[in-house]
């Protein structure tokens, strides 16, 4: 690996410090830092993060600095991603992030860049772009989870719109969301693959019912959405009618990667070995063992993403799978959590104001399911491993020709 940085490279580091010094604080590595999330599970609370979230993109977007990779066209800079990849590092030692907004931007950007028409990508991209209007993804059914393609959601051709009828699921912010991108079936004859459409969906439309879903933390980061004839104009397809699956996977491709590169955040080791610290427990034998698995978890995984910037910069190796990197992530965040818990001992069983640092720990090993889920579940990703990294034979699917309306569902 490579990462001899050239003489623009680190100018431009020093440019980065000098803007995220002016407009942001340093990270202290305590629940002083609001870029790690509401301290509470009030509605009020997650209102007031997402506000400064988008406020912070709306600064990045003012001085520059939103859409470091997309195209000038677009809104963004027209930079590589050797630029992106910089000024996350930098970033990444200061208190403000974007939040869910970022997220949006990984999912719902590419399909409009990549398979929007030109009145799409000049309505929606620089609003998107600025955090002006917030966005979800509404692909997820009760029955269409591992197999999205099994989707029910219906959308019935009506002169100039469709007619939507059905019911998505975890949907993250969509109690807050202004727009959504939906996939829903539009041919039920074709097989399950094909006959899916994509589309851009106003969530003020009259007939759309969003329901959060309270989790084990408190918080309502998941909805459900139900569609009552929800009308939608033909304008809002998003490439060519019934041949939305190869939009989708634009998205599920960007979100998997997006995932998988997480490398600890604010519950990275350094949080944990400060918790092990306050508590006293670092000169115990085995809380030392099992410190020093976390530290190389995390280790490795920042050296897979190492391997993925020389890639990047330089052209040199191969890049890990994303697969690998985002079961890994999950693997290694249990183990991570598991021990913050047994270091906190008795206290672990204390929550929000009540237990240390505001319950931020605990907080987190209530809230790391939806990573097993998200972006597709560890076992498909396993699948992934198999087929892509390792040449196994792909699983059996004797419905993949059936026509939708013919097949199993679950």
């Amino acid at each position: 690996m490579n990462f001899d940085e050239s003489p623009e490279e680190a100018a431009l580091r020093t440019e980065i410090r000098s803007f995220l010094e002016a407009n942001a604080a340093l990270k202290t590595g305590t629940d002083a830092d609001w870029s790690r999330g509401p301290v509470d599970d009030s509605e009020e609370a997650a209102v007031a993060y997402l506000d400064r979230c988008h406020a912070w993109q709306k600064v990045l977007y003012d001085n520059g600095w939103a859409g470091i990779t997309w195209p000038k066209e677009f809104g963004g800079r027209g930079d590589s991603a050797s630029v992106a990849i910089i000024f996350g590092q930098e970033a990444s030692k200061f208190d403000a992030t974007a939040g869910f907004g970022g997220a949006a931007q990984s999912l719902v950007g590419p399909p409009i860049m990549r398979h929007g028409n030109a009145e799409q990508q000049k309505r929606f991209l620089p609003k998107l772009l600025s955090g002006e209007e917030k966005w979800c993804q509404l692909f997820s059914e009760p029955g269409a989870g591992s197999d999205l393609a099994a989707l029910g959601t219906r959308a019935v051709r009506d002169g100039d719109s469709f007619i939507v009828n059905g019911q998505k699921v975890w949907n993250s912010e969509a109690q807050h969301a202004d727009w959504g991108i939906l996939i829903a079936r539009t041919d039920p004859d074709a097989p399950k693959h094909r006959g899916v459409t994509f589309f851009l969906v106003d969530m003020r439309t009259p007939g759309i019912e969003v329901r959060p879903l309270r989790q084990s933390t408190g918080q309502s980061h998941f909805n459900e959405v139900f569609f009552n004839d929800v009308v939608i104009p033909v304008e809002n397809v998003v490439g060519e009618i019934n041949s939305g699956w190869s939009v989708t996977r634009t998205v599920l491709t960007s979100e998997a990667g997006m995932i998988g590169s997480g490398q600890g955040g604010a519950s990275s080791f350094d949080a944990l070995l400060a918790t092990a610290r306050e508590f006293g427990r670092t000169d115990e034998t085995v809380i030392r063992e099992r410190l020093a698995d976390i530290y190389a978890r995390e280790r490795m995984l920042q050296l897979m993403g190492l391997r993925m910037q020389s890639f990047i910069l330089n052209g040199r190796g191969n890049p890990p799978d994303p697969s690998v990197m985002k079961n890994f992530m999950v693997q290694s965040a249990e183990r991570k959590y598991d021990l913050a818990m047994e270091i906190e001992g008795a206290a672990g069983m204390l929550d929000r104001a009540d237990a240390p640092e505001s319950g931020f720990w605990q907080q987190a090993i209530m809230g790391q399911f939806g990573s097993r889920i998200g972006g597709g579940t560890s076992e498909v990703h396993k699948n992934m491993i198999a087929e892509r990294a390792l040449g196994l034979p792909r699983d059996a699917s004797p419905d993949k020709d059936l026509p939708w309306k013919e097949i199993l569902k679950g």
